[in-house]
């Protein structure tokens, strides 16, 4: 399991062009849906605003929200990237991990300083920590070939 920092320094390329489907509209903030798992061990999907900063990703979570009391029971979530607008290519970005509850009100503000953003002061700040991403794109679409092709992290047996 590794920061987004330590993920951008080991695949570069990966991370720059996850960085940039996360990305699609801001400099600091982008949209995704994050997958936990509810108590009855069922999956939840929500759409979530997410945040880089000091080249770490975050999300801010009402401590209401249903997603929030699964992240703090089981930190285990999977992030899929919006489609960007006129997808022709079919590109796709996933990463799954455990969150980090960061406390901290110095990096809070840190993070809020640096990008921004507008945060309820009740909201409850997580880290995502990677330990899988993906790429995927469509190659030969449209013709009978076509076929995902996929850049995975870590490659397998690493």
């Amino acid at each position: 399991m590794i920061s987004w920092e330590e993920f951008n320094l080991e695949e570069p390329g990966l991370a720059d062009l996850g960085k940039r489907m996360l990305l699609q509209t801001r400099a600091h903030t982008g949209l995704a849906f994050l997958a936990t798992i509810r108590n009855d061990g069922a999956p939840r999907l929500h759409p979530v605003s997410l945040v880089f900063s000091h080249d770490h990703l975050y999300i801010f979570i009402p401590p209401d929200s249903p997603k929030c009391a699964d992240l703090k029971r089981d930190g285990r979530y999977a992030l899929q990237a919006f489609p960007p607008p006129e997808n022709e290519e079919g590109k796709e970005f996933y990463i799954s991990g455990t969150v980090k509850w960061i406390r901290d009100l110095s990096a809070r503000h840190a993070i809020i300083a640096e990008t921004g953003i507008y945060v309820e002061e009740h909201e409850t700040l997580f880290e995502l920590i990677l330990d899988r991403a993906m790429y995927t794109v469509l190659v030969d679409r449209g013709t009978p070939k076509e076929r995902p092709w996929h850049r995975i992290w870590p490659i397998a047996g690493e």
